[in-house]
């Protein structure tokens, strides 16, 4: 099988406007919120319908060797709702592999593929899995299956035996790409980017230096953020902007 590079030819991507849907899949919980949460949540509040996967269960994410990793998966998976209610998502589905030991596998593409049918999304969001040096594993594993996941979403001969039709998103987005060529307006949204990502309070220690405790700590967090989207911007003319590689399904 080959792509339908005739269709690619001189092409050029039209600007995104509202989909109706969308789906971020991303490795652990506060991934999402990281890489596109200001997106989800501008769309979000224009009516648009946000699913978001979380493919381990965070049981990992700690510096604490006495943490108790069941403990701690509960909390993420709370954390996660809130945040998720934060952004205006409509729902949030775990897959629930162990985090750190995510390996890519048929099932793992399964798997989201059944979750794209599903959700049946116009743009799609996930980690792109050809970051140079991206340490984490779990991170690379996701953007794979997402990526592949996809192209087995949109085909109706792959999978079979999900009960879902095939389903073709319009877009695909992929954060943390070392070369991005489509940037996302979040200049309305940053606030509740920034507020879902502190509904993490687990990772204060961890990803976003000791925010957690308040006072300074969270006004430097905060201004990170803020930095962070304004150079993502500034390649586009746009005050605050998330930076993505976009694909065409």
């Amino acid at each position: 099988m080959t792509s339908n590079l005739y269709r690619d030819l001189g092409a050029t991507p039209e600007p995104l406007g509202v989909p109706d849907r969308a789906l971020a899949i991303g490795a652990h919980p506060d991934d999402i919120e990281f890489g596109c949460g200001g997106t989800l949540a501008g769309w979000a509040a224009a009516g648009c319908d946000v699913t978001m996967v979380i493919v381990t269960d965070g049981s990992k994410g700690s510096w604490d060797a006495a943490t108790d990793p069941a403990e701690l998966a509960r909390l993420r998976s709370a954390e996660q709702e809130a945040a998720a209610t934060t952004l205006g998502a409509a729902r949030v589905v775990r897959l629930d592999y162990v985090d750190g030991e995510l390996e890519y596998s048929m099932e793992l593409r399964r798997r989201i593929a059944e979750q794209i049918r599903l959700a049946k999304p116009d743009v799609l969001f996930s980690h792109d899995p050809w970051q140079r040096y991206q340490v984490h594993p779990d991170h690379r594993a996701t953007g794979l299956g997402a990526v592949d996941g996809m192209v087995a979403a949109r085909d109706p001969l792959f999978f079979p035996e999900i009960s879902v039709a095939a389903h073709r998103p319009t877009t695909m987005l992929l954060w943390s790409a070392d070369a991005p060529d489509h940037w996302q307006d979040i200049t309305g949204s940053i606030d509740m980017k920034i507020a879902a990502l502190l509904c993490h309070s687990s990772q204060g220690e961890t990803t976003m230096g000791n925010a957690h405790d308040g006072g300074e700590a969270r006004a430097a967090f905060e201004k990170r953020i803020r930095d962070w989207a304004a150079r993502n911007g500034a390649a586009a003319g746009i005050d605050f902007a998330e930076a993505f590689k976009r694909l065409t399904p």
